[in-house]
């Protein structure tokens, strides 16, 4: 871990906007989620004059609007659309947006980038906490966890049966990665004990030496989609990956394919996911993104049976979060001091 910033006062904020500002005076940051951990939000008081939106519950797009006037950065979440209006809303004092994720498609980067602010994410920390997310949603999904568990509690657990909730196991299997970065190496890494006959991978730049560690296979995404058992979605969500998996890369893969996206919700077309589940297309789904999040009560694929749906909680280790919450804080306090962030989107 990078050392600590020291929290002295910021020799440099000598004019951040709206009249000049004292270089005893304190930079501003909001804070759009209460609920984080509170660790980061200490690091900020001790130099910061700290507000934060009240209720556990994203912040109102009129009170973000209004709240964030003046501010000097602002420390917000993937619920937070972070656009050209809340920049204007902002004004030119505004000197960097850090956000608890390591997803930032919800802030226009180019926006940011041409008006001077830095943008900071928190990648790295939240690896091994979402593979271990993503091998568990796996096995609740390929073993039928979650059917399973409703048979105690309806009255369908009448005796032991021979082929009764049977699955399908990893063993044996081949198992496709459609992406192959940190995350994606991490998942291969723990899927790799359970002695799949092969693990491929696709993605934009091949990694042999990384692959070599789990005797990974490049291929090329057809390939991937027509001969592999599993499917893991790790990759980032871009206008290339888009709604990639549509009806069309559904067909292509095998009657008894298990799909399981940790990723993120756009890359999926979730009409086309639920007709594929529903004529039995594929075999299975396990999500823990979805479009939208939350999940509306009415949508199709909560009538399903052979799929398995997460809120989004792929990075919800505690002590990642804690740490998600200090490298956020962190990242503020290096841009309002000019200092090197910890983590920085660079276009």
């Amino acid at each position: 871990m990078p050392p600590r910033l020291p929290l002295a006062p910021f020799r440099n904020l000598l004019h951040l906007g709206r009249g000049s500002r004292t270089m005893s005076s304190q930079p501003t940051v909001y804070v759009t989620r209460p609920d984080v951990d509170s660790s980061g939000l200490e690091l900020l008081r001790k130099s910061c004059q700290v507000s934060t939106w009240n209720e556990a519950l994203p912040v109102p797009r009129t009170e973000l609007l209004r709240q964030i006037a003046g501010k000097d950065a602002l420390y917000c979440a993937l619920t937070d659309k972070i656009d050209k209006e809340v920049l204007d809303a902002a004004g030119s004092q505004l000197k960097c947006v850090a956000t608890i994720s390591v997803g930032y498609e919800h802030i226009d980067v180019e926006e940011c980038k041409k008006r001077g602010i830095r943008v900071g994410y928190t990648p790295d920390v939240l690896t091994d906490a979402t593979a271990e997310l993503t091998l568990a949603l796996l096995l609740a999904t390929n073993r039928r966890l979650f059917e399973a568990n409703k048979q105690v509690y309806n009255g369908g657990w009448k005796s032991w049966a021979p082929m009764w909730m049977c699955g399908q196991g990893l063993k044996g299997s081949r198992v496709g990665l459609f992406g192959f970065g940190r995350i994606g190496q991490e998942i291969a890494a723990r899927i790799f004990p359970f002695k799949p006959s092969e693990i491929t991978y696709t993605t934009r730049t091949e990694r042999p030496k990384e692959a070599k560690a789990v005797n990974a296979r490049y291929v090329n995404f057809d390939e991937m989609l027509c001969n592999s058992d599993f499917i893991v979605v790790c990759c980032a969500l871009t206008p290339e990956t888009k709604e990639i998996f549509n009806a069309d890369a559904f067909q292509k893969m095998k009657s008894n394919c298990i799909f399981i996206n940790t990723a993120r919700g756009g890359n999926v077309d979730q009409k086309a996911l639920y007709e594929a589940l529903k004529c039995k297309r594929i075999l299975a789904a396990g999500l823990d993104v979805t479009t939208p999040e939350p999940l509306p009560l009415d949508d199709p694929l909560l009538t399903l049976d052979n799929i398995v749906i997460l809120p989004h909680i792929g990075s919800a280790d505690i002590e990642t979060r804690k740490e998600m919450s200090r490298i956020t804080a962190r990242n503020i306090l290096a841009a309002l001091a000019g200092e090197k962030m910890e983590s920085e989107v660079v276009l």
